[in-house]
């Protein structure tokens, strides 16, 4: 999983959002190392799609735009499982790291 399909799944987390507050959220919670553009995010959120990580739906009663449904993204349970998942890798890798890297033993000075 990339980096950037890692943070989508974090922030759908929490509950549904649409494309702009996804990236907010990514943007935010990356420290600003990631800030997706609209046409890499739309990529990466119809590949999790795809594979049955996120579930599409349009807004109930907001209108963004007149005519045009905004569209909500949220976690399905599959999903929610992968991130889980690779949380627990991204923890282990950390680990040792920080143990080859000899920051366990020093502390993070």
């Amino acid at each position: 999983m990339s980096l950037l399909e890692y943070h989508l799944l974090l922030a759908l987390a929490s509950g549904p959002l649409h494309g702009y507050a996804i990236a907010e959220r990514v943007a935010a919670e990356s420290g600003g190392a990631l800030e997706p553009r609209a046409g890499s995010l739309y990529r990466v959120i119809a590949r999790l799609v795809g594979l049955g990580f996120v579930a599409e739906s349009e807004a109930e009663q907001e209108v963004a735009h007149p005519g045009l449904a905004r569209r909500y993204y949220s976690l399905t349970a599959r999903g929610r499982r992968t991130l889980a998942d690779d949380t627990q890798r991204l923890k282990r890798t950390a680990a040792v790291a920080e143990k080859r890297l000899g920051l366990a033993a020093r502390g993070r000075s």
